[in-house]
């Protein structure tokens, strides 16, 4: 079982959320992911070189695999749930929902204007 500590994004306030989702799934869902990475399928999506949740455009080697439901929060290693993304959208997004990303982005986007 997985506990998280989530700060407040945007409309979403939770304070803690508890999945129940084993280190066993976890690794299962991971290797999945491995052998998808090997996949024509993967190689064709990261030769189109865009980041999905930024749009911005990446040669191949600068992006990565992004679960779009995370692992951790019971998201599959399969192609409908796997996106290129670009190291540093990975990175911030960690395990959001993509609800949640937008609406932490949304924050940025206020700021800016």
């Amino acid at each position: 079982m997985a506990v998280f500590q989530q700060p407040t994004v945007g409309r979403f306030a939770l304070d803690t959320f508890i999945i129940e989702v084993s280190e066993q799934d976890i690794k299962r869902e991971r290797d999945k992911s491995r052998e998808l990475r090997r996949s024509r399928w993967w190689q064709n999506r990261l030769a189109l070189g865009r980041c999905h949740w930024c749009g911005g455009v990446f040669p191949p080697d600068e992006l990565t695999m992004d679960h779009i439901i995370p692992l951790a929060r019971g998201g599959k290693g399969s192609r409908n749930n796997v996106v290129p993304a670009c190291k540093e959208c990975n990175s911030r997004k960690k395990y959001l929902l993509p609800m949640e990303w937008e609406d932490y982005i949304g924050q940025f986007e206020k700021r800016d204007e």
